[in-house]
């Protein structure tokens, strides 16, 4: 019990405790926290291309012709901050496939997707990403990196909230997904995901749209990962509402719109970096989809 006659800045500390302790109103972490893989994550197949190392706080996947692998959260969370710190396959990559994404577990499922394209040496990496409702996507986006992503590790991150999801590269926003449902656009609110990740191969479209095969004399192709960081309201596969919902530190108002900043460094990807964006493919959308008025991206 706390006493009524401890110093003020005793009171300041504790309280401070119990609002870390509660997950409530807060600040998000500047860094993701390495935890060990278990403690949020289990395989998913091919448990003998799971490779631990540094007690478990680090992991790379293996890629062969027989098989890749991949893993996934042991909780299913309705809204939150999810973030990986991934070193993708390095050299001759093309026809890989490397993932990180969330996605609900029914046919009209919701999905985030950050989907790392292979190439061939000296080519750069293509970061994709997609948004899945309804069981619906078609809502790809691709950019290259501003740096070489198979030298060391950097984070990858997800905002998911009731008024947008962004994602993030270091900090760094990519591409942000407002919730226009007034506009007649779906978003995700109501399907718990759980959080993925696999290395697979995928040389009939990943490189040069099919043209590039994966080279097996290379394999095994590995990914590493590390900083298995989640901070999201856990709910059961059936919820369809977070029971913290709009006291989390992803719902205050600061985290329902981008600031004057991150504007910015979105603008500055979206002009340098980005090679594919649907709201400007006017050939497969002759009326641009509604949610393309208020991502930035236009």
């Amino acid at each position: 019990m706390l006493h009524r006659n401890m110093p003020s800045t005793l009171w300041i500390l504790l309280l401070g405790i119990l609002f870390m302790v509660s997950g409530t109103i807060g600040t998000p972490p500047k860094r993701p926290v390495a935890v060990p893989f278990g403690r949020n994550y289990m395989p998913t197949w091919a448990f003998d291309h799971i490779k631990y190392y540094n007690g478990g706080s680090e992991i790379q996947l293996h890629l062969d012709k027989y098989t890749g692998t991949g893993f996934q959260s042991k909780g299913s969370y309705l809204f939150g901050h999810f973030s990986m710190q991934m070193k993708l396959v390095p050299e001759d990559s093309a026809g890989t496939v490397t993932a990180f994404y969330l996605s609900s577990q029914n046919s009209e499922h919701d999905e985030i997707d950050f989907e790392f394209l292979g190439n061939r040496t000296g080519q750069p990496y293509i970061l994709q990403t997609n948004v899945f409702t309804g069981g619906k996507g078609d809502r790809e986006q691709r950019v290259y990196l501003w740096f070489d992503p198979t030298e060391e590790y950097h984070s990858y991150s997800v905002l998911w909230n009731m008024y947008q999801i962004v994602f993030f590269v270091d900090d760094v926003p990519i591409r942000v997904f407002k919730n226009c449902k007034d506009l007649g656009a779906r978003f995700p609110f109501n399907q718990p995901m759980k959080i993925y990740s696999s290395l697979w191969n995928a040389d009939d479209w990943a490189t040069r749209g099919g043209l590039e095969k994966t080279d097996w004399s290379k394999a095994p192709f590995i990914a590493a990962y590390k900083g298995f960081y989640i901070d999201g309201c856990e709910s059961s596969v059936e919820s369809k509402f977070c029971a913290t919902q709009g006291k989390r530190w992803w719902d205050q108002k600061e985290f329902q719109d981008l600031d004057s900043y991150q504007w910015k460094r979105l603008r500055w990807v979206r002009n340098k970096f980005t090679i594919y964006n649907y709201c400007t493919d006017r050939v497969r959308y002759p009326t641009m989809p509604p949610e393309c008025s208020r991502d930035g991206d236009v």
